[in-house]
């Protein structure tokens, strides 16, 4: 008598995208014992997750719309993360400066400051001071006309695209694959997992896996629909954001500053010897090459050239990247920055799919997936803790 050859998984979970969201859950998976399958149409940190303000913060302007949870959370992922990888983030100071005029004053940002240094559990790094005016002639040819005060706290830079990289190689060191150049083209359910089905250097190749975790950022929507049956969703807006790079190195720090035009946030940034200066949010219409606007580039060069007017507006590069915010009306400003997972099920899901999500709460949102996930795949032997794993050192690109 002949009986049918038992379905075999080839891995536990396929993660697909290779953006900080999809390494991370790929790292969190692995540590936890699961055999795990990353596809990547590109290569890691190819869209949004290199196109970042390179910034590991709390988010002091997400205070302004109450997300204080968002902000909490991402000043304690902040302190693991200064943790386990002291070669890539770093504590950097930012100045504040607050001109007559401003939208927000001296109080407004010394109130502010003084919430995030509680969020921040008044840390020493937490902490924040008011400099004198005897020390504003060194940041940087700052204009200091109209100027009232100038405050000084501490948060995060890194080196974004390192940091996913980073992020993956752990993963792989955990037992995690990768295939890059790998464009999922559909993918079925059925009563064992999921079949996808993928384009690899002109070959269609397949698949199996027991669970499927959609990490394909702005593309995350069209990921879906390949998807069979197709899953519930989210709606969304793509958000495109705009950074620009000049001459010069920044030497005393990073610029928080408000836009005189419109008052919204924009940093000025010391990046690899040059300044960049972000961010801006415009809706897109898709997440395919998303680029620069000359109006969004005049908008960061006025930005500049009105708190730095000595300093060169020669533009060296320019480049966007796109956020998923939750469909609303209103301003772009007051969504919602927090990750949303929407599963295939209400307590048992074989997929999920991530919404959103910040490069600081990568590891956050990646344990939020794992105890999603982990019902419907079962205990495992954990090989290590996240938390508390050191990121490989990665050579320099």
């Amino acid at each position: 008598m002949l009986f049918a050859m038992a379905w075999q998984p080839d891995c536990d979970v396929a993660v697909i995208g290779a953006g900080i969201q999809g390494v991370g859950v790929a790292q969190a998976m692995a540590a936890a014992g699961y055999r795990v399958q990353v596809l990547e149409k590109d290569h890691p940190a190819a869209g949004t997750s290199s196109k970042s303000s390179k910034l590991i913060h709390g988010g002091l302007r997400y205070l302004e719309t109450f997300q204080w949870r968002l902000v909490r959370s991402s000043l304690h992922e902040r302190e693991i993360l200064l943790r386990i990888a002291p070669d890539l983030v770093h504590m950097v100071p930012f100045h504040i400066p607050v001109y007559r005029g401003m939208r927000r004053g001296p109080w407004t940002i010394r109130a502010g400051l003084s919430l995030y240094a509680l969020l921040g559990n008044l840390r020493p790094e937490a902490r924040f001071s008011k400099l004198s005016k005897d020390a504003w002639a060194g940041l940087d040819g700052l204009k200091t006309e109209g100027l009232r005060a100038v405050y000084r706290y501490f948060d995060g830079q890194t080196d974004d695209a390192m940091l996913c990289r980073a992020v993956l190689a752990s993963a792989c060191e955990l037992g995690a694959e990768v295939a890059l150049g790998a464009e999922v083209i559909s993918a079925e359910a059925d009563s064992h997992g999921w079949t996808l089905r993928y384009r690899k250097n002109q070959e269609v190749l397949e698949l199996h896996a027991r669970t499927v975790v959609n990490a394909g950022g702005p593309f995350v929507a069209q990921i879906a629909d390949h998807l069979s049956p197709k899953p519930p969703h989210r709606a969304i807006d793509l958000v495109g954001g705009t950074h620009i790079e000049l001459p010069g190195k920044l030497e005393a720090g990073i610029y928080y500053t408000e836009a005189p035009s419109d008052g919204r946030a924009v940093f000025t940034i010391p990046w690899k010897g040059h300044t960049m200066v972000g961010t801006t949010e415009h809706p897109a219409r898709s997440p395919e090459n998303p680029v620069p606007t000359e109006q969004e580039i005049e908008y960061l060069l006025g930005v500049y050239r009105h708190h730095f007017p000595a300093g060169s507006t020669e533009l060296v590069d320019a480049w966007a990247g796109l956020r998923v915010l939750p469909r609303a009306d209103g301003s772009l400003f007051r969504r919602s920055r927090e990750v949303t997972l929407v599963g295939n099920h209400p307590r048992r899901p074989s997929l999920v799919s991530i919404y959103g999500g910040k490069l600081t709460g990568y590891r956050s949102t990646a344990a939020k997936v794992e105890e999603t996930i982990v019902p419907s795949l079962g205990p495992a032997p954990r090989r290590a803790d996240t938390a508390t794993l050191r990121l490989p050192k990665l050579p320099l690109a």
